[in-house]
C-alpha cells in the first residue's frame, strides 16, 4: 500500500514539476518576446529621424528595424493571446510616448558643450511629430493585425504561416500609409514622401515574409487564442 501511495505521489510530483517547467518556459518566452518587441519599436523610431538614400530612393533608416516588430508581435500572439497582445501594443505606445517626451526635455536643457547641445536638439526636437505618426500607425495597424490574426486563428488552429501572411497583408499597408504621410508630409516634398512609402512597403513586405518561419519558435502546446 505504501509502495502504491509512493508511486502515485511520485507521479503527481512529476506532473507538477513538468507543469512548473512549462510555465517557467512560457514566462521566459513572454519576457523575451515582449522586451524585444518594445525595444525594436523604440529603436526604429529613433533611427527614423535620419532620412537616408539607398538605391537612389529616400528612406527613413528605421525601415530596416521596424519590420522585425511584425515577427515578434506574431510570436507574442501565440504566447499572450489576443487580449495580451492588445495590452503589449498599448505598453509599447506608452514607452515610446515617454521616450519622446524625455528626449524633448533633454533637447531643451542647456548643454555644457554648446555645439553638442545644438546638434542633439536638431536631431531629437523633431521626434514629437515622428513619434506621433509612428504611434498612430502602430496602433491602427497593430490592432487591425490582431483582429485579422485571430479571425484566422479561430477558424483554423493549423497553418500558422497563413495567419501571419494575411494579418501582415492588412497591417503593413495601413502602417506604411499612416506613418509616411503623418511623419513627412509637408515637411518633405511629396516625391520624397512617395519614395519613402514605396521603399518602406517593399522592405516591410519582404521582412514580413522572410520572418514567417520564426513563428514556429513558439511551441504549439502554448499557442493561445
Amino acid at each position: 500500500m505504501k509502495t502504491e501511495f509512493s508511486a502515485v505521489s511520485s507521479a503527481a510530483g512529476s506532473d507538477l514539476s513538468s507543469t512548473s517547467r512549462e510555465r517557467a518556459d512560457a514566462l521566459v518566452l513572454l519576457a523575451a518576446v515582449s522586451g524585444i518587441y518594445v525595444g525594436l519599436q523604440l529603436l526604429s523610431n529613433v533611427a527614423s529621424l535620419k532620412i537616408g538614400v539607398l538605391f537612389g530612393l529616400a528612406v527613413d533608416m528605421g525601415t530596416f528595424c521596424y519590420p522585425l516588430t511584425f515577427t515578434f508581435r506574431d510570436l507574442a500572439h501565440r504566447v499572450l493571446g489576443k487580449r495580451g497582445v492588445t495590452g503589449l501594443v498599448f505598453t509599447s505606445f506608452g514607452v515610446n510616448l515617454f521616450a519622446s517626451g524625455y528626449l524633448a526635455l533633454c533637447a531643451m536643457a542647456p548643454g555644457e558643450v554648446p555645439d553638442a547641445a545644438d546638434a542633439f536638439s536638431q536631431v531629437f526636437s523633431p521626434m514629437w511629430r515622428l513619434v506621433a505618426a509612428s504611434l498612430a500607425a502602430m496602433l491602427l495597424s497593430e490592432l487591425a493585425d490582431t483582429q485579422v490574426y485571430h479571425m484566422v486563428r479561430i477558424r483554423t488552429a493549423r497553418h500558422s504561416w497563413l495567419r501571419v501572411l494575411l494579418s501582415n497583408a492588412v497591417s503593413i499597408p495601413i502602417d506604411n500609409l499612416v506613418f509616411s504621410i503623418g511623419a513627412f508630409a509637408w515637411a518633405l516634398s511629396w516625391s520624397v514622401v512617395w519614395e519613402i512609402f514605396l521603399f518602406n512597403l517593399a522592405v516591410k513586405a519582404a521582412v514580413g515574409v522572410i520572418g514567417i518561419p520564426l513563428i514556429y519558435l513558439i511551441p504549439r502546446k502554448i499557442d493561445r487564442i
